[in-house]
């Protein structure tokens, strides 16, 4: 399919590329979470929050730099996360299995609870917008808004000889490489991304499904946004998303790949906030 041929490891680069430690004077803040240590950012005095959700191995600044300091902090409360195990949220360091989705999902709704938010927007990226389906599904009442990109439900053979294809670090540029090992040294980066690919190469054995099953239980108004040129998700995951979720729109960037949070800042900045006020 068109989502392999062209396939070239160092477009991963802009997935994992770091836009800069922050200049602003925005403080991280730790909190512990059911014996967690988690890891976050907070701006804003807005009356509607969202959090942010970083995708694999992501953090907050590698991840949502320009939302957390270019969304609107008058209109919205925006929280950004290091999940478990990624970032700072560490130690224990990064354990995948087969429910890693879930068990993410699950412990964000602690997260915000522990903040004192019951009801919140999330706003989710890759693995983040997985994670953020689940959330929305499990805990409808708790899930005011869902906005995701870069996001698949299941898994298809031909994603998975993606993930083969990206597992070995040796390629990757060291611009790509550079903010990841400074946060999880190279051996640590090595083992962690191992470790995902295995884990979603053996749920693609398992029958693929990360939350196809759960879509019809999402009941919150939800924002599906896509770059048409994304080399990581294959072509057919927005439509099924928007065609699967009751309250979904659908927006495409069609030049954009799998950032178009970070190429498209001010375009998906001022989207996002018009939906979520709306």
């Amino acid at each position: 399919m068109l989502i392999t041929k062209n396939f070239k490891i160092y477009k991963f680069s802009n997935l994992f590329k770091t836009y800069g430690k922050a200049m602003s004077t925005v403080k991280e803040q730790k909190i512990n979470v059911n014996g967690q240590t988690i890891n976050y950012a907070k701006v804003g005095e807005g009356s509607k929050t969202v959090l942010c959700c970083p995708g694999a191995l992501g953090s907050i600044w590698t991840d949502f730099k320009p939302q957390v300091e270019g969304l609107d902090k008058n209109k919205l409360t925006v929280i950004a996360w290091d999940p478990p195990g990624y970032g700072h949220s560490r130690p224990p360091e990064r354990h995948f299995d087969v429910n890693f989705y879930e068990k993410d999902a699950d412990t964000a709704l602690n997260f915000m609870k522990a903040l004192g938010y019951d009801k919140f927007s999330i706003l989710g990226w890759s693995d983040g917008g997985n994670s953020g389906m689940i959330l929305a599904a499990k805990y409808p009442k708790n899930v005011e808004k869902l906005i995701m990109w870069g996001v698949n439900s299941y898994i298809l053979p031909e994603e998975v000889k993606i993930y083969e294809k990206m597992r070995d670090i040796s390629n990757w540029s060291d611009r790509m490489k550079a903010p990841l090992i400074e946060l999880y040294t190279e051996n640590g980066l090595e083992k962690m991304w191992y470790s995902w690919c295995d884990t979603l190469i053996e749920m693609a054995r398992n029958g693929g499904d990360i939350c196809k099953n759960k879509l019809a239980d999402i009941r919150c108004p939800t924002f599906i946004l896509h770059g048409d040129k994304d080399p990581k998700v294959a072509p057919e995951h927005p439509g099924y998303l928007f065609s699967n979720i009751r309250m979904a729109k659908l927006h495409r960037f069609p030049e954009g790949k799998h950032n178009i949070h970070l190429k498209y800042a001010k375009e998906f900045n001022k989207l996002v906030t018009e939906f979520l006020l709306q």
